[in-house]
C-alpha cells in the first residue's frame, strides 16, 4: 500500500515535473504556439473583389486607425455616395478573419509604417504625394547596429535571439513575470511604481490599436499580446523575418509627442528633426560602423537618437523637461557600458555633450510651389467631399485620389503664365500695347488659367493654373469685379424671359392676344405679344432669334433712379454713345448702356409678371399693400443706417462719440443741446454746461442762458426727427451714440433689435397721404430689390455664386460682381446644350490599398439638371462666336486652327472690372475715389467640349498704377493657343497613355 502511494506521488511529481519541462520549452521555443498560430495565419485572409463588400469590417479606435482614416471609413462612404461615388470594388475578410475579429483581437495584417494622401493626374502620373512618418527606415540593414543594440537593451533583450526560429516576439517571459509581480505589488501598494513589461510587439499594438493609445486595463494587455501573437504567424512558424522587422517598424512609427508647426512626432526620423533640428540621413551616416565622422560629433548623434528611444513613455513631458531627459538618458549611457552595448569611450564624448532642443516651434515648411495651384483645388475639393476640416488631418489619410488634371498641360501653361510677368517676354507676347496693359509692371500683375473638359460625367477640370506664389485661389476664393462678362448672364436672363413668355402666349390666337393688359412699364411683355400677334413662324427658337433684333439706344446721357438713388453710366467707346444697337450688338461690342436699359426691362418684367402684381398698388393711392411696403422700406433703410453708425460709434469712449458727432456739423449752442440732450438725458445741467464749453469755448453763454437752454431742448419735448433736424444730423446716428453710451458692449443684432420702433418714428412722415411721390419713390426701391431677387433666382440656377444681387442696374456691366469658377460652370451649360453638369475633379479615391479595408470608388455618370430651354444655348454659342469673329475678342480670331486648316470654333465673353471706392457729399458730388483693384476676364469656349476662363487682376494700393482692359485675357489665350493645341491633339497621335485629353472637335459650319 505504501509503495502504491509512493508510486502515484512519483507518477505525480513526474507530471509536474514533464509539465514544467514542456512548459519551460514551449516559453523558449514557443514551439507549439507557432505550430497553432502559424495554422491559423494562413486562414487569415482577405481579397479585394468587385463592388461592395459583405464581410468587410472597420476598426472603431486606436490613434493609427484614426490617422489612416479607417475608422471615418463608414462616414466616408456615406457622404460620397450622397456625391454620386459607387464603390467599385472592396476587401472581402476570410470567415475565419471574421471569427478572430469577433474574438475582441485586432485586424490581424502586415501594417504600413508610412502612408498619406497621393493625388494622380487623368492618365495616373504622380502629382502629389505626402507621407507620414517623412523620415523611415527601408529595412533592417539600413538601422544602425548601434540603435538596434540600444533599443533591444532598453525595450526587450532577448527579441533578436538567433537560436529560437519559432519565438513569440509578442511575449517575453522573464519580463512579464516580474510585470505581473510588480502589478501584485502595486495592488496592494498603490504608490508602487510599475514600469509594465511590453515587448516592442505588444507596445505597437498599444500605441497604434488601443483606445488612446494606452493600456487601460489587463484585459487590454492581455488583447494587445493576443494580437500581436497572431500578427507575428501570419508568414509561417519562422518569425525570425517578422522580429526583425518589427525594429524596423518600431523605429518609424515610435510616438514622441507633437510640436508646433509640425503636427505629431512618430518614429525616430521625424523625431530627430522636430526634437532636435537633424538631418535624418546625416545622423544614419554618422551613426554607422565605418563612420569616419569626429568621434565627438558621432557621441552627440548618438545622444540624441538615444534619447528619444528613452522618451517614448512620456515623450510630451520630457519635451517640456529636457533637462529631466538629460539626467535620464545620461544614467542609460552609463548601464549601456556595463551591458557591453558602447564603449566607454563613446560613453564619455556623449556624456560631455549636452542635449540642445530646435527652437520652440518647428518652422513651417514653405508655401506650396504655384505648380501646385490644381493640386491645392483638389485637396480643397476631396476635404469638402470627406467633410475633413483640416489639411493636415486630409494629408495622413491612407488615400489615392484620382484627379481630372492634365499634369503635363497644368505644367505647361503655368510655366508659359509665369513667363508672362518678364517684361520683355511679355512685350514679345504682345501683352503691352493700347486697350492690354497700358501701363503697370507686368510682374505685379495675377493671371488665371482654367480649362475644363465637358463629359458624359461631369464638367472635368484639365487645367487650374495662376502664376501667383501664394496659396490663394483666384477662380473661387475671391468676390471679382468681372465687368461685362455679366452681361452674358443678363443675355440669358433676357432669353429665359422670352421663353417663358413664349409657354404664356403661343397657343392664343392673335385676338386674344390684343385683349392681354400688358403695363406700359413692361416693354419685353409688350414685345412678346405684338411679336406673337403678327409672326409666321411662333416657334421658341424664331421668337429667340426675333428678340435678339430689338433695339436699344447708346445714349449716356440718361439719368437712371436706381439702387436707392440716381445713377449714371457710361460706354466703353465713345462712338457708341451716339448710336442705336440691336441686343445681338450690343453683347458683340459690349456696349454698356444697352445692357443697362435691358436690366431696366427686365426687372420691369419682373415687377408686371403677374396681374394684380405689386407694382400697380404704385396707382392707387388706397391699396392697403402701400402701408406694408412703406414699413418694410422704413425697416430696410433704417438698418442700413443704424448699421453704419453701429460701426462708427463701436468701441469709442463717451469722449471720443462726443467728438465724431461733432466733428459733422458745425457747433451752435442749440444743435450742442440737442445733441447732449439726447445721448445724455439724464445728465445734469452742470455737465451740460461743460460740453458747451468743451466743443463751443467761444460762445460765452452764461448759467441763465444755458439752464434756459438745458430745460428748452429737453427729450420730451421733441420727437426723434425733430431732435436729428435740430443737431444737423441723422437722428438715427444720435440714437445709435446714445444707446451706445448707455450699453457699451451691445453687439449689432442687440441694437438692431432695439432700434425697431425708432425707426420707423424716423420714418413716419412717408405714411402721409399728401406725400404720395415721396411715398411712390420709396415702393420703387422695394419693388426693384423684388425684381432683382427673382432675377438672383435665374442667376443662382445657373451657378451664380453669391447670396444676392445688387439692386442696381449696374448689375448688368458687373456691379454684383463673380467668380471666375461661376463663370466656366455658366459656360459649361452652354456647351452642353442647357444641362447643368457638376464640376469634377476627383474621379477616382482609393482608400487603404493592401489592407483588409481596402475600398475603390469611382464617379459614377452624372445624368445632369436641365436648367435652360434646349433652344437657347445654341443660340448663345453663336453670338459668343460673333464675339471671337467680329467683336471683342476678335483678336483670337484664327488661333485654334486644326493641321488641316479647320479652324476649331471659339467663342466667349470680354469683361473689364474697375472696383474704386468713391466718396461723395451731400450734394452728391464726388469727393474722392482710389482704386480698389482692376481684373479683366474672358470666358470662353473652344470646340464642343472644352471651356474656361482667363483672368488678369491687380489689388491693392498698386492697382492705381495699372490700366487694362479684358483685350489683355483675350491676348493671353491667344499666347496659350499653341500649347493648348500641341498637347490636346498629342493623344490623337498615340503619345500619351489616355486619352483624358482628347480635344474631339467639329468644323465651323
Amino acid at each position: 500500500m505504501r509503495s502504491f502511494k509512493f508510486g502515484i506521488l512519483v507518477a505525480f511529481l513526474l507530471l509536474i515535473a514533464g509539465g514544467a519541462y514542456f512548459g519551460a520549452d514551449e516559453m523558449r521555443t514557443s514551439r507549439l504556439q507557432a505550430r497553432y498560430l502559424a495554422r491559423l495565419g494562413h486562414e487569415l485572409t482577405y481579397r479585394i473583389e468587385p463592388g461592395p463588400s459583405p464581410s468587410i469590417r472597420y476598426p472603431e479606435t486606436g490613434p493609427y486607425d484614426q490617422r489612416l482614416g479607417f475608422t471615418q471609413l463608414p462616414t466616408y462612404l456615406e457622404r460620397l455616395s450622397a456625391r454620386h461615388y459607387i464603390v467599385a470594388e472592396q476587401a472581402r475578410l476570410s470567415p475565419r478573419m471574421g471569427e478572430v475579429l469577433d474574438r475582441g483581437l485586432y485586424m490581424p495584417y502586415p501594417e504600413k509604417d508610412q502612408a498619406g494622401l497621393s493625388v494622380l493626374d487623368c492618365n495616373g502620373v504622380p502629382i502629389f504625394a505626402a507621407r507620414y512618418p517623412e523620415r523611415v527606415y527601408p529595412g533592417f540593414e539600413e538601422v544602425p547596429s548601434l540603435l538596434v543594440g540600444s533599443l533591444l537593451y532598453i525595450e526587450n533583450h532577448t527579441l533578436l535571439d538567433p537560436n529560437q526560429r519559432r519565438r513569440n516576439p509578442a511575449v517575453e517571459w522573464g519580463r512579464f513575470a516580474h510585470a505581473v509581480w510588480d502589478r501584485g505589488v502595486h495592488w496592494i501598494n498603490p504608490g508602487y511604481e510599475s514600469p509594465g513589461g511590453s515587448t516592442l510587439a505588444t507596445q505597437m499594438e498599444k500605441y497604434r490599436h488601443s483606445p488612446e493609445g494606452r493600456t487601460a486595463s489587463a484585459l487590454e494587455k492581455l488583447r494587445q499580446m493576443a494580437s500581436a501573437s497572431v500578427r507575428a504567424y501570419l508568414n509561417g512558424e519562422d518569425t525570425t523575418a517578422v522580429r526583425r522587422q518589427l525594429v524596423v517598424d518600431y523605429m518609424n512609427t515610435v510616438p514622441l509627442g507633437a510640436r508646433a508647426g509640425f503636427g505629431e512626432i512618430n518614429g525616430v526620423g521625424d523625431g530627430l528633426w522636430a526634437w532636435y533640428g537633424r538631418d535624418f540621413k546625416q545622423i544614419n551616416s554618422l551613426l554607422a560602423d565605418n563612420s569616419q565622422a569626429p568621434f565627438k560629433v558621432r557621441a552627440l548623434a548618438y545622444k540624441e537618437a538615444l534619447s528619444l528611444l528613452i522618451s517614448q513613455r512620456s515623450p510630451s513631458y520630457y519635451l517640456a523637461h529636457m533637462e529631466e531627459l538629460e539626467s535620464l538618458t545620461n544614467s542609460y549611457l552609463r548601464l549601456l557600458v556595463s551591458a557591453g552595448v558602447i564603449s566607454p569611450a563613446l560613453r564619455d564624448a556623449a556624456l560631455a555633450q549636452s542635449l540642445k532642443p530646435q527652437k520652440e516651434s518647428v518652422p513651417l515648411p514653405p508655401p506650396p510651389p504655384v505648380e501646385r495651384k490644381g493640386v491645392n483645388a483638389v485637396r480643397l475639393t476631396l476635404a469638402s467631399l470627406l467633410g475633413v476640416p483640416r489639411m493636415y488631418d486630409l494629408d495622413h489619410l491612407d488615400l489615392t485620389v484620382g484627379s481630372t488634371l492634365n499634369s503635363r498641360l497644368q505644367q505647361e501653361v503655368t510655366s508659359e503664365l509665369l513667363k508672362l510677368r518678364d517684361p520683355a517676354y511679355a512685350k514679345v507676347a504682345g501683352l503691352i500695347g493700347s486697350q492690354l496693359l497700358q501701363h503697370g509692371d507686368p510682374r505685379g500683375l495675377t493671371y488665371s488659367f482654367t480649362l475644363f473638359e465637358r463629359t458624359p460625367g461631369g464638367n472635368r477640370v484639365r487645367v487650374q493654373a495662376d502664376n501667383f506664389d501664394q496659396p490663394f485661389d483666384i477662380n473661387e476664393g475671391v468676390k471679382l469685379d468681372l465687368g461685362s462678362t455679366a452681361k452674358l448672364r443678363t443675355l440669358i436672363t433676357y432669353l429665359e424671359i422670352i421663353g417663358d413668355l413664349h409657354r404664356q402666349y403661343a397657343d392664343l390666337d392673335s385676338q386674344a392676344l390684343r385683349q392681354v393688359n400688358a403695363q406700359r412699364q413692361d416693354p419685353i411683355r409688350r414685345w412678346a405679344l405684338d411679336y406673337l400677334a403678327q409672326a409666321p413662324d411662333r416657334s421658341l427658337s424664331a421668337m429667340l432669334e426675333a428678340s435678339l433684333e430689338r433695339r436699344y439706344s447708346g445714349n449716356t446721357g440718361e439719368k437712371f433712379f436706381t439702387g436707392g438713388g440716381v445713377q449714371h453710366f457710361e460706354n466703353f467707346e465713345k462712338s457708341e454713345d451716339y448710336r442705336i444697337f440691336t441686343v445681338r450688338e450690343g453683347l458683340r461690342h459690349s456696349v454698356n448702356l444697352v445692357f443697362v436699359r435691358l436690366m431696366r426691362d427686365i426687372v420691369h418684367y419682373y415687377m408686371y409678371q403677374a396681374p394684380g402684381s405689386s407694382a400697380q398698388l404704385l396707382e392707387n393711392v388706397k391699396d392697403p399693400r402701400r402701408k406694408e411696403y412703406l414699413q418694410r422700406f422704413a425697416d430696410r433703410e433704417g438698418r442700413v443706417f443704424v448699421t453704419n453708425f453701429y460701426r462708427k460709434h463701436r468701441g469709442k469712449s463717451a469722449q471720443d462719440a462726443e467728438e465724431a458727432l461733432i466733428k459733422g456739423i458745425h457747433p451752435s449752442p442749440k444743435r450742442l443741446a440737442a445733441i447732449f440732450r439726447t445721448i445724455t438725458p439724464e445728465a445734469s445741467p452742470a455737465q451740460f454746461a461743460k460740453f458747451v464749453s468743451t466743443y463751443l469755448p467761444s460762445a460765452g453763454l452764461d448759467e441763465e442762458t444755458l439752464t434756459k437752454l438745458y430745460n428748452e431742448y429737453s427729450p420730451q419735448r421733441f420727437d426723434l426727427p425733430d431732435r436729428g433736424y435740430l443737431a444737423g444730423m441723422h437722428p438715427l446716428e444720435l440714437w445709435v451714440a446714445g444707446y451706445l453710451r448707455k450699453h457699451p458692449d451691445a453687439t449689432l443684432a442687440q441694437t438692431l433689435e432695439a432700434s425697431t420702433a425708432e425707426r420707423l418714428e424716423v420714418y413716419k412722415w412717408l405714411f402721409r397721404i399728401r406725400d404720395k411721390n415721396a411715398q411712390d419713390k420709396r415702393i420703387k426701391q422695394l419693388l426693384e430689390v423684388e425684381g432683382f431677387q427673382e432675377i438672383h433666382k435665374a442667376w443662382r440656377r445657373l451657378g451664380y455664386p453669391f447670396d444676392s444681387l445688387v439692386p442696381s442696374y449696374g448689375t448688368a456691366i458687373g456691379a454684383s460682381a463673380d467668380r471666375p469658377a461661376a463663370l466656366a460652370e455658366l459656360m459649361g451649360i452652354i456647351e452642353n446644350d442647357g444641362v447643368r453638369l457638376p464640376t469634377v475633379r476627383i474621379d477616382r479615391l482609393h482608400f487603404g490599398a493592401n489592407t483588409p479595408y481596402e475600398t475603390v470608388l469611382t464617379r459614377a455618370a452624372a445624368t445632369g439638371e436641365r436648367v435652360l430651354a434646349p433652344e437657347i444655348p445654341p443660340l448663345v454659342r453663336s453670338i459668343l462666336a460673333e464675339v471671337v469673329r467680329v467683336g471683342t475678342a476678335r483678336r483670337i480670331a484664327g488661333a485654334f486652327t486644326l493641321p488641316d486648316g479647320t479652324q476649331i470654333p471659339v467663342g466667349g465673353k470680354t469683361g473689364t472690372g474697375d472696383n474704386r471706392y468713391k466718396t461723395f457729399s451731400k450734394s452728391g458730388s464726388l469727393v474722392s475715389e482710389r482704386v480698389v483693384s482692376r481684373s479683366g476676364a474672358f470666358v470662353f469656349y473652344i470646340g464642343d467640349r472644352y471651356f474656361g476662363t482667363v483672368v488678369a487682376y491687380v489689388t491693392g494700393p498698386k492697382a492705381a498704377q495699372y490700366k487694362f482692359t479684358s483685350a489683355l485675357t483675350v491676348q493671353i489665350l491667344k499666347v496659350l493657343a499653341p500649347t493648348l493645341m500641341h498637347r490636346l491633339h498629342e493623344s490623337e497621335a498615340g503619345q500619351l497613355p489616355s486619352e483624358c485629353v482628347r480635344l474631339q472637335t467639329k468644323a465651323a459650319e
